[in-house]
């Protein structure tokens, strides 16, 4: 039966209420569905996605953890369960979590970077915590807040950024060090660009080159090394090249010695590629001035030992030559004593004996260059020594020219011999005389007081004290390096053959040799000559010691008693001198024995001993020394007395014998008369002991 009427209208709207209801139902259905694939998708997606994710409530309990989060946070079974997040969190970032938490529930969401969350007893995780806030709603209540957090591991991020940060700090370290080492480098640090500008101009390099290093930077290389830019071509075949010695430029524009090495470096193209040069240069200028220092050091040294040994020669020369000479004087005089007054033979006799004593003196100036034992030396005033030389130049001083004397006042007193200051001061002033020959010149003598500085002390060999400088010097022609090396030894002239001996300036060598001091010579062609002689200075007014022993002075000659006859033995490996000595004194009413052999002289008095007054010895003899039968004869007879004759008589030579209780020393060749008066003396001495 079909309703009609309000029966059927209910019916259609409660099958319209009806289909209406299924469609819902169906979308429920589906919205379930959709809800359980959501719920399904995020929980697989919570538990296994690669983070610590937890879920809490507002009491920081842990509502749901995934796996990784309970691995991170309670890796073994005996550490602390994960119920809550904040007893995990160390104490220093409590109030910042606790802060991040307060932001998330009135934003929605925020975060906290390196977060320590503490594992276990040892154990720490360092990470950064993001939070959500979740509104979960209620029926009949308010939503439940909860919070989504996520924890992210930055430990090993971090560990790489400590690495980079320590390797950052070291690579600034040694940055440090190597800018450190170039700026004390005591080697000039130049690095250019491949444009060859500069870039690093280190302190040595800014001192060598006298120039800033702000002023140097970007300048050419060429600037201050202009030949080392073009070894940079080299920069294709090595890392590294010495260039050697070059010359370089400082700001000015003066030239340095250097030495130059250069080191090549290529940059790949993440620093910016091409090439960096850096140039190495050492000052040579040091260097130089010692090698040249050194160079003449060993010139001095060379000249020294070749003057030793000319020294040396000379003496021994003389030595045999004044035997020679005493023979000839001791025979012309007994020659002219056996002439009468108006014998024809007396003249030539006269002319022998004047050439023999030009001869002697001769020997005497190789002997004052030879000797080394220290000169007689007193308090001497150079102005007094001056002048009376002035005295003796102005006699035989050329009109065309003239001498100048200056001397300081106040000059300190010498410690020298007069006699060889007025010998060197001659022989440099008549040098000076034959060095301007017959043109207008003139020669200027001065005297100072100096105190000479290290480098001319180690030069000219002078201990460190106060000196005189005597300055001699003129405006001849001059010499050059040649002349100047040679101007010392003996017998070596420019003078033609019979006007010089060479001697001159070998003397005034030997003067300042035996006083201590030196003689500093600088001439150059055409600019004269400058002879500085430097005499030690007397230091106080204190007493001088007393000289040493000096030859007998001569007295007139007595003949000995004629109630007897002394006896001298005479011992001198020169036959010729026996010969004559025997003659000399037999004449006087001496009895005399002469030997040339030591060894038979000692065998002699050995002997008899008592058969002889007096016993003259020759210091050199071959094989044997004076001084070894000095020692002898007083072994043998102890009041015999001694004496002993050398040409070559040195402080040490007279002190030994002196010593060994010789009486008198005899300088040879010597007059007759003086040879007599020491005899005389000697034996009249040991008759009235």
């Amino acid at each position: 039966m079909r309703a009609d009427g309000p029966v059927a209208e209910l019916i259609a709207e409660l099958r319209s209420y009806q289909a209406e209801l299924e469609a819902q139902n169906k979308v429920l259905q589906y919205s379930q569905a959709a809800a359980e694939s959501a719920s399904e998708r995020f929980e697989a997606l919570f538990s296994s996605v690669p983070l610590a994710l937890m879920v809490l409530d507002e009491y920081d309990v842990v509502v749901q953890a995934n796996a990784m989060a309970h691995r991170s946070f309670q890796p073994t079974e005996q550490d602390r369960p994960l119920n809550a997040l904040m007893p995990f969190v160390c104490e220093g970032d409590t109030q910042r979590v606790h802060d991040a938490f307060g932001t998330a529930r009135t934003q929605g969401h925020s975060e906290v970077t390196e977060v320590v969350f503490m594992i276990g007893d040892t154990g720490r995780i360092t990470g950064d915590l993001h939070i959500a806030c979740i509104e979960m709603a209620q029926e009949g209540a308010d939503p439940v807040l909860q919070f989504l957090c996520a924890v992210i591991d930055q430990g090993p991020l971090l560990a790489q950024r400590q690495a980079l940060q320590q390797g950052n700090e070291q690579l600034h370290a040694s940055e440090k060090r190597l800018e450190a080492i170039i700026n004390s480098a005591l080697d000039a640090i130049i690095c250019v660009d491949q444009h060859q500008r500069i870039t690093v101009f280190n302190p040595t390099a800014a001192a060598l080159f006298q120039c800033s290093a702000s002023d140097a930077l970007g300048s050419p290389l060429q600037r201050f090394v202009p030949d080392a830019a073009q070894a940079l071509a080299f920069a294709q075949l090595t890392t590294q090249a010495m260039l050697g010695e070059m010359t370089a430029l400082t700001a000015s524009g003066k030239e340095l010695a250097v030495e130059v090495s250069v080191s090549f470096e290529r940059h790949a193209e993440n620093v910016g590629g091409g090439e960096t040069t850096t140039v190495f240069a050492r000052d040579l200028t040091g260097r130089k001035k010692t090698e040249a220092h050194r160079n003449e050091l060993e010139a001095q040294l060379r000249e020294s030992q070749k003057m030793q040994a000319v020294g040396t020669m000379a003496g021994g020369i003389a030595h045999d030559f004044n035997n020679i000479l005493h023979a000839i004087l001791g025979n012309v005089e007994l020659a002219m004593a056996d002439c009468g007054p108006d014998s024809p033979v007396l003249e030539s006799l006269l002319e022998i004996d004047k050439a023999g004593r030009r001869a002697r003196d001769l020997v005497r100036q190789i002997l004052t260059f030879s000797r080394n034992e220290p000169p007689q030396r007193t308090r001497v005033n150079l102005a007094e020594v001056a002048h009376d030389t002035e005295r003796l130049l102005r006699v035989t001083l050329p009109p065309a020219i003239e001498l100048h004397m200056h001397l300081s006042t106040g000059l300190p007193p010498l410690m020298a011999d007069a006699t060889q200051v007025e010998q060197a001061l001659l022989n440099l002033c008549t040098n000076a005389i034959h060095a301007i020959g017959a043109a207008r010149g003139s020669i200027h003598v001065e005297a100072a007081r100096v105190r000479p500085d290290q480098r001319l002390c180690e030069r000219l060999a002078l201990a460190p004290m106060d000196y005189v400088a005597l300055t001699v010097r003129d405006d001849g022609p001059g010499m050059d390096e040649a002349l100047l090396a040679r101007i010392f030894e003996p017998f070596f002239t420019t003078k033609p053959v019979g006007q010089g001996t060479g001697l001159g300036l070998a003397v005034v060598h030997g003067v300042m040799r035996t006083h201590k001091g030196a003689v500093d010579v600088h001439s150059a062609p055409g600019q004269g000559s400058r002879f500085t002689l430097y005499f030690p200075a007397a230091e106080d007014e204190a007493a001088t010691p007393a000289p040493l022993p000096s030859p007998a002075t001569p007295t007139p000659t007595t003949q000995p008693s004629a109630q007897r006859s002394h006896h001298v033995m005479y011992v001198d490996d020169d036959e010729a001198l026996v010969f004559l000595v025997r003659r000399l004194l037999r004449r006087r009413g001496y009895q005399v024995s002469g030997f040339t052999d030591p060894h038979e002289a000692t065998a002699a008095l050995r002997a008899e001993p008592q058969r002889y007054d007096l016993l003259v010895t020759d210091y050199n003899m071959p094989g044997y020394s004076g001084i070894d039968l000095v020692r002898e004869a007083r072994r043998i007879r102890a009041d015999l007395p001694v004496a002993l004759a050398s040409g070559y008589v040195t402080a040490e030579i007279e002190q030994a014998a002196m010593a060994e209780g010789a009486s008198a020393l005899i300088h040879k060749p010597n007059d007759v008369e003086e040879l007599c008066a020491t005899v005389q003396r000697l034996v009249a001495g040991h008759d009235a002991a």
